[in-house]
């Protein structure tokens, strides 16, 4: 029973995490320092889709599973979760890049957005 409560902890932090790698730019306009826990992240999700790595959270929920006497499963976190969702087929390697390269534009974009924030109150400030 630990072991399968700790693989679905692994799994709820493996989603805040992909979560946050995506979104969590705009946390920066909250709290600048979060930028220096963000830009890593997001760095890391981008190589894992380029690159078509699987996460190290994906191998340790399945050991987590495995112990508890349930069976793991192949691939990565995101074909096993949600690509049978979006994409039915399964996840392949050209569908994992344009999933990054999703991540690495919804990035940029927000990233513009807290630079623009910062120079508009940055503004103020002067005034």
């Amino acid at each position: 029973m630990v072991y399968r409560i700790l693989a679905d902890l692994v799994v709820i932090f493996h989603l805040i995490f992909i979560i946050f790698a995506v979104l969590g730019g705009l946390l920066v306009l909250w709290r600048s320092f979060l930028v220096f826990l963000h830009m890593p992240s997001a760095i890391w999700v981008a190589v894992i889709s380029f690159k078509g790595w699987i996460c190290p959270l994906t191998p340790l929920e399945n050991q987590l599973r495995q112990a508890a006497g349930g069976e793991g499963y192949s691939g990565g976190f995101v074909e096993h979760y949600l690509i049978p969702v979006i994409y039915p087929i399964g996840l392949r390697i050209d569908v994992q890049v344009v999933l990054g390269i999703v991540a690495v534009a919804i990035n940029i974009g927000i990233y513009m957005l807290v630079y623009y924030w910062y120079r508009i109150r940055r503004g103020r400030w002067r005034e």
